[in-house]
Parts: structure tokens; sequence; C-alpha cells
């Protein structure tokens, strides 16, 4: 499986818990709010300033 913008940041720690240092990586160091089960990846880089496209190609590197 691959990762998308549309998953939540939960469902892509739960397909490889080596995401967590990609998306810290980028900035994104709220792997373990509560909002990382709900909110899409997409949401979350636009909320970040990040291009959720280079972030996804990254992730998907793993």
């Amino acid at each position: 499986m691959k990762f998308t913008k549309e998953m939540t940041i939960r469902e892509a720690l739960d397909l490889d818990s080596r995401s967590a240092e990609i998306f810290q990586e980028f900035g994104m160091h709220c792997i373990a709010c509560p909002v990382a089960s709900g909110e899409p990846i997409e949401e979350a880089a636009i909320a970040h300033g990040i291009d959720v496209e280079t972030l996804i190609e990254k992730l998907n590197k793993l």
C-alpha cells in the first residue's frame, strides 16, 4: 500500500512507523495529538505550509 494525501496521519503511522521521522523532518510534530487521528495528511500539510506532493513523495520512498 502507498501513502496518499487523503489518509490520516494515524493511518500513515500505522502503515509504516518510520513515517513519524518524515513528518517530524517536515516540522509536523503533531503526530501524537488527537487531530492526527482524523485529519487527512493534505489538510495537515496545508496547515503547516508544506507542499503535500513533496511530503507524499518522501513518505512513499520509505
